[in-house]
């Protein structure tokens, strides 16, 4: 889709990698076993590629800031998001660490996780440059945690990103340490909006329910949108609790779906769609990448989302 000239830049320092997809097992490996699944892909993954081709396929001009290694897994992601129209003129290349990759074990309910990081956690705050920032009206952050160079510096980039009044959104992203340090608090404190899913807003909230997690941490400053999953998603507003529900369609592969969720939600937002129209663009989004293996692989563009919209505002017979 080409990009809204009505809506502002996205910038995204972020991190990127390779993901390679084993789906369909009959029972999950356990160490000494050998498992058959019954389909492979090798595709564009992490939280930030995945939301930045997602926000360009709706429209909106995308520019990433990243780096991968000088290796085919870095091409292969770079071309990816080139063919999605993602601006991707301030990735770095290096030859001193490979491209990161994570193998993804993964069924329709769930799947499981092995990361290299590589480049993952190599982005600083001084491999963004002026320039990045030319005609930028938002800047959106994931994988908080995996991205260990970056992170001391977000609370400054915030804080650059306010001076020069521009729109904030962070997903945390999980933590594979479980410690849920207390650095987030502060980029929440200086971000607009607030992204988690059920296990980080618990994980950053302390709280094991959800509305009150989404409370405790709105208390910082920043519009709290809660992903549930399934379930849709959750935030209050003006002091009353808004859910969405998430529709039905036929679930493959739930990777990147929050990603996709972030990307249908910011396309409405940066549009100045009331707040829960871009939490239905967001869950419908969300769901309907779901349709196939990958992040990217099934994520609407524009019309498509439109269509989607429409079915669903009808009423059944």
């Amino acid at each position: 889709m080409s990009p809204d000239a009505s809506c502002p830049y996205v910038l995204i320092p972020g991190e990127i990698n390779l993901d390679l997809i084993l789906h369909g097992f009959d029972r999950f490996p356990a160490l000494g076993q050998e498992v058959l699944v019954n389909e492979c892909l090798m595709t564009l993954g992490s939280a930030s590629a995945i939301a930045a081709v997602g926000l360009s396929r709706l429209g909106v001009p995308v520019r990433f800031v990243g780096r991968i290694g000088a290796d085919d897994w870095g091409n292969r992601c770079l071309d990816a998001m080139q063919a999605a129209g993602v601006d991707t003129t301030f990735v770095l290349s290096t030859t001193e660490v490979k491209t990161g990759v994570t193998v993804s074990i993964s069924a329709a309910a769930d799947r499981a996780l092995v990361t290299f990081p590589g480049t993952i956690g190599e982005l600083t705050i001084d491999d963004i440059p002026a320039e990045a920032w030319e005609g930028v009206g938002h800047l959106h952050v994931s994988s908080f945690y995996l991205q260990r160079s970056l992170r001391p510096a977000i609370p400054q980039l915030f804080q650059h990103a306010r001076d020069r009044e521009v729109t904030v959104s962070l997903d945390p992203g999980g933590d594979p340490e479980a410690r849920w340090e207390e650095g987030v608090r502060d980029a929440i404190g200086l971000a607009d909006l607030f992204l988690p899913n059920e296990v980080e807003l618990e994980g950053i909230g302390r709280q094991p329910d959800p509305a009150q997690s989404l409370a405790t941490l709105q208390r910082y400053g920043a519009t709290v949108v809660a992903k549930l999953g399934a379930r849709g998603c959750l935030t209050v507003a003006s002091g009353k609790t808004e859910v969405v529900s998430s529709p039905r369609v036929t679930v493959v592969d739930t990777t990147g779906a929050g990603d996709s969720f972030n990307a249908g939600f910011l396309a409405a937002w940066l549009r100045r769609a009331p707040l829960i129209d871009c939490m239905r663009d967001g869950v419908y989004c969300g769901a309907l990448a779901t349709r196939g293996l990958g992040g990217t692989t099934t994520q609407p563009d524009g019309r498509e989302l439109a269509t989607f919209r429409s079915g669903q505002s009808k009423p059944l017979l």
